[in-house]
Formats: structure tokens, C-alpha cells, sequence
């Protein structure tokens, strides 16, 4: 069995076009090394498996032999660096993107997406077990998954990571230093990663894709250097210039303060891909127009969050009009409207942006942020509340502000045991799974008349839906009534 996944998995390599075939035996080698095996049988039949199911079998193998420990970091870090001996050199890789940029944009992007994919970089079976829906309510139809692709840290692995020497090297997992990396039990193994350098604002940036992809073609736009988050006028000229460069994609970046910014703040980056959010297919409801830019559109976006649609033709004046409406927010104070621009000398105020092309325009969307916490809301004012917990408690960043819910693994067992527990009639409340749930199946379990094995999992995904968007209307700085809009109109007077 051994010798037919090795042939197997070089056969996949082959086909690919990860090796060729004056490349075998020098990879089979490479892989011998790595499995710590003195031969194997280069004429076996190969094993017709998919990908993952040969890597499996090889991490079986090693952990039979004592190579490895049995579990899932261990496998992960022996698994990557088996794709890696099969992972074309960097300058390759780039050499390839150059030569398809050439031609298109599109081409390049579609072969570098399809290559991440190919040496297991982006995990297309652990992907496939996210749940996914839609739900259309009141902002058209919003995404709504449930993240199992993620894998879980295992008890070894934490007790291993506590007790290794503390590494500095690489600064985060953004850095350009983890193309190739080997990674140890509190970093992943990056092997079969490779990064394309582009040159945006004049200086060194990196695309790659997002290993967990959370719809197509995710990707992740970094600076060389390990440098903060920051949002200022520079950022939204950066955005606008990656569009340019790829006019396919959409590009946006988190905003760059706690609770309202993403898991890393730590280093400058963006997120793009190829991809319509609900935010995009989101209509004008007001426009706005600004003095002194005339030519350039603008509008207040329907949507739950408070959000700002610039477009025009001139990406430059987009980016200057931009930084006077960030200027004017970083700033702004109304205490009929609870937002304070600073407290005690923290600031408070800030912006999600996110760019696209419209045909030859560009297109900017303003995201207004406020990261004020209190004593009834310590996770943050503009947050999901409370009692939305049982659905999200996490941070909204900037894939759920565009309209994708990405919510936690657990909700697939609970979600589960819910559909049960209401059909049998169970008590909610007597179930550890389902108890922090009870109230809001009791809240909207009364509006449906026909409750059965074949509708349940249809009403949970559709009330599942319905509060993410009440998410997202919490974290809007203006509320969607009259009170908020007049709020809202009283902001853009002072722009």
C-alpha cells in the first residue's frame, strides 16, 4: 500500500503539472526522506485516490512507524511538507503568473487560484464540509456559512506549543518570510505556499490566496513589510490601484481598530477575490453630493451597516474625497447619537473600505466604524448585543460587512440538535446544546404553521439568516429609522 500512494501521489503531481517526468525520481526521493522510508517500489501500480485520501494514508503510515504523532497538527505539518517536494519553485510560480498576466489579468489569476488548489495549499475537501445557504430578507440575498474547514487545535499539540522555545520567526502567518516555511505545532506549515509579488503605492505588496477560502477565489494582498493596519488616505489609493491591476476583483481592508478590525491587525493587508457580495448588488437609497467633486457619484448604500458608495472615474479623486469623509468621521462626536470620536484619548472612529470596478469606473464603499464599549455592552456598543450571542459573538470584519456570514463551527451540532429537539418536542432549556438558543425558537416558532422533518432545517436556516442581519444592523453606527438617517444626514453636513 505504501509504494502505490507514493506512486499515487506522484502520478497527482505529475498530472498536474506540479513535476515532470524528469522530475520523479528526485522527488520520490524527496518524499522517501520526509516518510523516513529506505525504499519503495517504483513499479507498484499507483493508487487512483483523490488527493487528500493519499496524503491520509502516508500520515497512517507515518504515525504507524512512530514518525509522527497521530494527530491533526502533526498530520498537517507532515502532509504540507510532502506537497511542498512537489511544489515548483518560487521563481517558477511567478514566472508563470507573469507570463498569463501578460495575456490577461483573469487568465492569471484563474491558473495561480487553480495552482493553490492543485498542491493541497488551499484544503479543497476540508472546504467542501462548510455549511453554506442564503437568506433573502430586507438587503437581498445575504451568505450565511458555517466554518468547519478550520481544523481543531488538539490537546497535544497545545501542551507542545506552550512548551517550545518562543519563535519570532516569521513575525505572523502574513509575513512574505512563510513561503516555504515548515512550520511547528503553533504555526502552520507553508511548503507548497507561493506568493506573487505586484508593486502597489511604489512599493513591495504579495497576493496569495486565502488558505481558507470563504467564497471564490479568496485572496490576500499583504505588504513586505510587517507593518500596522492603518487606514488613511494611502490605503484607500492602494485598493483603488489593486483594482486596477485586476479589474475582475473586488479589494477591501479591515478597519484598523480592535473589535471593529480583523484578527490581525499586526500587519498591513487587504482581502479580495472574485466575488458579488449582497453589498455590491446593494442599492443607492439617497444620494449625497460632496462639494468641490462634482463628477464624483456618491450616495448612502441600503444596507444595515452605515455605508458610503463613491464612483467616478478618476481614481485619485476618489481616493482624496475619500480622505475628507475619513477625516470628518475620524472626528466626529454627536451624543444624541452616541458616537463619541474619542474617549479618555482613544479614538473610537474609523472606516472599512472596500473597492471594485464598474465597467471603466471605480467604485469605493465607505463603511463607517465605531469601537465604543460600555457597561451594558462590553464587547463594543456597534457589535452584535447580547442576546444575538447564541448566533455570533465574534468581531464583524470585513467579509460579514460586505454581507457573508461566517459563523462558528459549534452551530452545526446545536443547529442540529435544535431541528431534533423541536420536532420530538424536547425541552430546549434541559440540553446543554440547545438551552442558550430556547428563547429565540420560542420567539419565532409560533410565526410558522407547519413545523416538520422537511421544513425544520429551511426555518433554522432562514432565522439563522435573519439574525445576521440584525447583526449587522447593530453594528451600524446610524440606526435605520428616522432618528438614524437624521443622525446620518447630520454627519455628511460636516464633511
Amino acid at each position: 500500500m505504501f509504494s502505490k500512494d507514493l506512486n499515487g501521489l506522484l502520478d497527482y503531481a505529475q498530472a498536474h503539472g506540479l513535476i515532470e517526468a524528469a522530475d520523479r525520481v528526485c522527488c520520490a526521493n524527496q518524499l522517501l526522506a520526509l516518510l523516513r522510508a529506505p525504499a519503495y517500489d517504483a513499479d507498484c501500480p499507483a493508487a487512483e485516490e483523490d488527493l487528500h485520501v493519499l496524503l491520509e494514508r502516508l500520515c497512517d503510515y507515518a504515525a504507524s512507524q512512530g514518525i509522527i504523532e497521530d494527530s491533526i497538527t502533526y498530520r498537517d505539518l507532515l502532509d504540507t511538507a510532502l506537497m511542498g517536494a512537489l511544489t515548483p519553485r518560487p521563481s517558477q510560480v511567478i514566472a508563470k503568473f507573469r507570463a498569463d498576466y501578460a495575456e490577461s489579468p483573469v487568465k492569471a489569476t484563474d491558473a495561480y487560484y487553480q495552482f493553490s488548489c492543485d498542491t493541497n495549499y488551499i484544503r479543497r475537501d476540508r472546504i467542501a464540509k462548510d455549511l453554506k445557504w442564503q437568506y433573502t430578507g430586507a438587503y437581498g440575498a445575504m451568505d450565511i456559512t458555517v466554518n468547519l474547514s478550520k481544523p481543531e487545535k488538539d490537546p497535544k499539540a497545545i501542551a507542545a506549543a506552550k512548551n517550545a522555545p518562543q519563535s519570532g520567526y516569521p513575525k505572523c502567518q502574513l509575513c512574505r518570510e512563510s513561503e516555504g516555511y515548515a512550520g511547528r505545532v503553533d504555526f502552520p506549515a507553508r511548503q507548497n505556499h507561493r506568493i506573487i509579488p505586484i508593486t502597489i503605492d511604489g512599493s513591495d505588496w504579495f497576493l496569495q490566496y486565502s488558505p481558507y477560502v470563504y467564497y471564490n477565489e479568496h485572496c490576500i494582498v499583504f505588504n513586505g513589510q510587517h507593518t500596522p493596519m492603518k487606514i488613511d488616505r494611502s490605503a484607500f489609493a492602494k485598493l483603488l490601484e489593486f483594482v486596477t491591476l485586476f479589474p475582475h476583483y473586488f479589494v477591501g481592508s479591515n478597519a484598523d481598530l480592535p473589535i471593529v478590525g480583523g484578527s490581525i491587525l499586526s500587519h498591513e493587508h487587504f482581502q479580495g477575490g472574485h466575488y458579488e457580495f449582497a453589498m455590491e448588488r446593494a442599492p443607492i437609497e439617497k444620494d449625497v453630493r460632496f462639494a468641490g467633486f462634482e463628477e464624483i457619484s456618491a450616495g448612502i448604500v441600503k444596507w444595515p451597516m452605515s455605508m458610503l458608495r463613491l464612483r467616478g472615474a478618476d481614481p485619485v479623486r476618489i481616493a482624496d474625497l475619500a480622505e475628507r469623509i475619513l477625516n470628518a468621521w475620524r472626528g466626529y462626536t454627536d451624543e444624541a447619537a452616541f458616537i463619541f470620536a474619542e474617549t479618555d484619548g482613544t479614538p473610537h472612529n474609523t472606516i472599512t473600505p472596500i473597492a471594485r470596478r464598474r465597467g471603466d469606473d471605480y467604485e469605493l464603499d465607505l463603511v463607517l466604524r465605531n469601537n465604543i464599549t460600555t457597561e451594558e455592552h462590553p464587547l463594543g456598543v456597534y457589535h452584535p448585543h447580547a442576546e444575538l450571542h447564541h448566533i455570533k459573538k465574534e468581531n464583524i470584519g470585513l467579509i460579514e460587512v460586505m454581507g457573508l456570514a461566517v459563523l462558528p463551527a459549534r452551530l452545526k451540532t446545536e443547529l442540529e440538535a435544535l431541528a431534533d429537539g423541536i420536532l420530538s418536542g424536547k425541552d430546549l432549556r434541559a440540553d446543554p446544546l440547545t438551552e442558550k438558543h430556547a428563547d429565540w425558537v420560542e420567539a419565532f416558532l409560533p410565526a410558522y404553521d407547519h413545523v416538520s422533518a422537511e421544513t425544520i432545517h429551511g426555518i433554522l436556516e432562514a432565522e439563522v439568516g435573519k439574525v445576521f442581519a440584525t447583526v449587522l444592523e447593530h453594528a451600524g453606527v446610524f440606526k435605520r429609522d428616522a432618528a438614524g438617517a437624521a443622525a446620518f444626514e447630520r454627519f455628511l453636513a460636516t464633511v
